[in-house]
């Protein structure tokens, strides 16, 4: 007997057919759901390991720039499937929990490093978004944990993170080089820096905005 996930991160994309009809195929070709877990922290670290090389190997940066975003949307059609083909094998289960938080944290950890020590990033910013991604998901888990659903709020939650992530990739592969940095008065950010400042600050309000919901249902619920 297995027990479905009480609450799952409420994702448009899963109610397409075409995606119902995907993971119906992988579940009946015997696709493990933590298997496809697994395969999206590769996704992710295989992203971060190309934006980290955009700066080491400039004659290669757009198309490292283009692997980057690719990689990023791969993971997160793992993400989507993992739990839905769990769901169609019936085979959702507390470990496959596991399997679906960690390789999370590992994957954002390594896409927002990744820009930090990219070309045009900031290698604080990038360690300091990574550290913010993991605080908001660290809050929902202490949450649930406390007695609270899984709260999913933004305005920086994970798809909002590589949303911006996957953007800022597709314009560094496709501009000029001289658009990709930021004149603002005595200094000349790269536009991956400003991306990684947009996602710090978010997740920071992220953080702070879910505490306070989490807060208000454990209060009420007491």
């Amino acid at each position: 007997m297995t027990d479905e996930p009480i609450d799952r991160r409420p994702i448009a994309a899963r109610d397409l057919g075409v995606m119902k009809a995907v993971a119906s195929w992988m579940a009946r070709k015997g696709f493990s759901a933590n298997g496809i877990s697994v395969a999206g922290m590769i996704f992710g670290l295989l992203a971060g390991a190309s934006l980290f090389s955009t700066a080491r190997l400039p004659d290669a940066a757009r198309l490292l720039w283009i692997g980057g975003a690719v990689f990023v949307q791969l993971r997160l059609m793992a993400n989507l499937f993992d739990g839905m083909v769990a769901i169609e094998r019936g085979t959702a289960s507390k470990v496959g929990e596991l399997f679906n938080e960690v390789p999370d944290r590992v994957s954002d950890t390594a896409a927002l490093v990744g820009l930090g020590y990219a070309a045009g990033g900031d290698v604080l910013l990038g360690y300091g978004a990574a550290l913010a991604a993991m605080m908001t998901a660290y809050v929902r888990a202490v949450g649930k944990g406390a007695g609270a659903p899984n709260d999913f709020c933004g305005p920086m939650a994970k798809q909002q993170r590589m949303f911006l992530v996957t953007m800022v990739s597709i314009f560094c592969a496709a501009a000029p080089v001289a658009w990709q940095r930021l004149p603002l008065g005595c200094c000349t950010p790269g536009v991956p820096a400003a991306v990684l400042l947009v996602i710090l600050a978010g997740s920071l309000v992220t953080v702070v905005r879910r505490l306070w919901r989490i807060g208000a249902r454990l209060k009420g619920a007491s």
